[in-house]
């Protein structure tokens, strides 16, 4: 402000007089007036708010690389350091992963299923082989429980389920979303833990229902149900970790728009070759 009344009154007064009265010292309004104005055209500014209206949109989660790739499908030219840098410029900075821990109730006496899946998780088709798992949400009303189905040929969660009780109606809620949204054929093998839902006589009843062909994860290894694991650090990392839910019903929303809104139909994913899941799918039609 101070520089801005010097340009504006700089031809009435004399600028020892202004400096003084506005207290700034003359060598540094020389310096001043003789910077150039930069003028930014019409397309990087479009270029800037976009970048800006992407990163609102993931919570401050997209690095340089997805920032890049979404602007790229959307038309601009743009290149991995000009992002970097342009990030920079405007304050766009990643928020810190956080940490997270996975609970699986497997202290159970019930039959489990081989790892017949092992850790094949590139199905040349959709509903050829599910992903299911439970992890869970802080609310200050209290937990809830979030289950989901998710289609390993194209990551889309096709069925989820949200509850206060981390019991078998959980994961039969996923499941039957699943089924009436999916409607696969026998033959599909569903993957999950060892966890006593999805052992459970009645899920195990609606998989052989359907035709399905169950398998289950070793004890204790995480990584043969690694992309199911990738989509709640996705969802904790770049949507509910620095959230604080009042009530359970706010937590429920906030997830629903995720799934919905967000990691469905607008995020990439490196693996689909920096596509969407429902582009990803669309392609076979």
């Amino acid at each position: 402000m101070k520089y801005a009344f010097i340009r504006d009154q700089a031809n009435d007064f004399p600028v020892k007089l202004l400096c003084q009265q506005l207290g700034v010292q003359r060598s540094a309004y020389y310096d001043w007036r003789a910077q150039s104005c930069k003028i930014i055209a019409p397309e990087e500014l479009a270029l800037r708010r976009r970048m800006k209206e992407l990163f609102a949109a993931s919570r401050g989660s997209l690095g340089s690389r997805m920032i890049m790739q979404n602007l790229r499908q959307e038309g601009f030219e743009i290149g991995r350091d000009k992002t970097r840098r342009l990030m920079k410029q405007l304050q766009l900075k990643v928020r810190q992963k956080r940490k997270y821990k996975v609970t699986t109730d497997s202290k159970h006496k019930l039959p489990v299923a081989e790892n017949i899946l092992n850790q094949d998780f590139s199905p040349s088709a959709p509903n050829q082989a599910w992903g299911s798992d439970i992890t869970y949400l802080w609310t200050q009303q209290g937990w809830i429980y979030l289950a989901v189905i998710i289609d390993l040929y194209s990551r889309r969660v096709v069925g989820w389920s949200i509850d206060r009780c981390m019991k078998k109606a959980l994961v039969i809620r996923a499941l039957m979303m699943a089924v009436n949204l999916r409607k696969p054929l026998p033959g599909l093998i569903h993957h999950s833990d060892r966890g006593s839902q999805y052992a459970s006589h009645d899920y195990q009843k609606l998989l052989k229902q359907h035709g399905m062909i169950c398998s289950m994860s070793r004890k204790g290894n995480c990584w043969d149900n690694a992309p199911v694991e990738r989509f709640f650090s996705s969802l904790k990392r770049e949507w509910t970790g620095d959230r604080w839910y009042r009530t359970r019903q706010e937590g429920i929303a906030d997830v629903r728009e995720y799934v919905a809104a967000y990691y469905n139909s607008r995020r990439l994913h490196s693996t689909l070759g920096y596509m969407t899941p429902m582009n990803y799918e669309k392609r076979l039609n």
